[in-house]
């Protein structure tokens, strides 16, 4: 049996733990109901406008020159190099597609420099409306396909818990976004993806040690065996946590723009999973009723046991 490095009886806390989550769950829902999601120009549509300077450039001296002349709205970004420049317009701004990338080019060229115009795209709020609702669709079919596995995998008491648990970690990562008004973006949605990939890791992890544990836990409740299995797999929770929690603070800190919505909603992701696979995938069996003897394989009619 697994050395058990921890000996906490983490479904005592349950009931707190669960009450923070309903919290932290209506909160979620209140936000994306009140203030709505910040919708990025993949979801509002707008016009993408892609420049090149002759030397590396600062996005703040790039975000001045546009301010001053009437495109505060617009949002830039390196895009490969920091030479290349991707301005986005909101579809708010008045103009044409061509007029909007001459006035571009005249405000990033008026301090003399020599500023190529590398592409132009109009992004139509049709296509944010059909992005939208295929981004919608790509959540629930993930958290859907992944919850048919784990009923595959296990049993479908185990997958009721993963499916909850996920959908836990994307109410809680979208409605972080909405609360603070992170723009809500492609790169947020394949950082919701990414969550749920995580999240499903490491209870996929818990829950292999929960029916390992089953046959030789025989006589103890299914309480017990749960907090063994969390106890034994802990510090393999928190090694992955801190070293995916370690990598993404740099890239919150110092990433820039353009990753600063991906990389906020994962952390707060990563941190909502950790936390959900053990108060919300582990816990949840135990008001299905899972014992030990739906986990052990009856023993056939004329088979010798050991």
């Amino acid at each position: 049996m697994a050395q058990q490095a921890f000996k906490v009886d983490f479904m005592r806390y349950a009931p707190v733990m669960l009450t923070l989550s309903g919290v932290l769950v209506l909160v979620s829902v209140l936000a994306l109901a009140v203030r709505g999601l910040n919708f990025g120009i993949d979801f509002t549509g707008g016009t993408l406008v892609e420049v090149q300077y002759p030397a590396p450039v600062e996005l703040a001296q790039v975000q001045a020159a546009l301010a001053g002349h009437g495109l505060e709205g617009a949002v830039v970004q390196y895009f490969g190099t920091r030479s290349e420049v991707l301005v986005r317009i909101p579809a708010g701004v008045a103009g044409s597609t061509g007029e909007l990338s001459t006035r571009v080019l005249e405000a990033l060229g008026s301090g003399g420099q020599n500023i190529t115009l590398q592409r132009v795209e109009f992004v139509g709020p049709q296509v944010g409306d059909e992005l939208i609702t295929n981004a919608a669709l790509a959540l629930l079919y993930a958290i859907l396909a992944i919850g048919a596995y784990v009923a595959f995998r296990f049993e479908y008491r185990f997958a009721i818990g993963a499916v909850v648990s996920l959908a836990h970690d994307a109410i809680i990562t979208v409605g972080f976004c909405a609360l603070v008004g992170l723009e809500f973006d492609l790169t947020v949605v394949a950082a919701v993806l990414t969550v749920i990939g995580y999240s499903i890791n490491d209870t996929v992890v818990i829950y292999d040690r929960i029916r390992e544990n089953f046959p030789r836990m025989r006589k103890a409740s299914t309480r017990e065996v749960i907090n063994r299995s969390v106890n034994e797999t802990m510090t393999r929770t928190i090694a992955t946590t801190a070293t995916v929690v370690l990598a993404l603070l740099p890239l919150v800190l110092f990433g820039g723009d353009a990753i600063h919505s991906f990389s906020l909603a994962m952390l707060i992701g990563v941190l909502a999973g950790a936390y959900s696979t053990i108060y919300v995938a582990s816990w949840s069996l135990l008001p299905t009723g899972l014992s030990a003897r739906d986990m052990i394989a009856p023993v056939k009619e004329g088979a010798q046991t050991p």
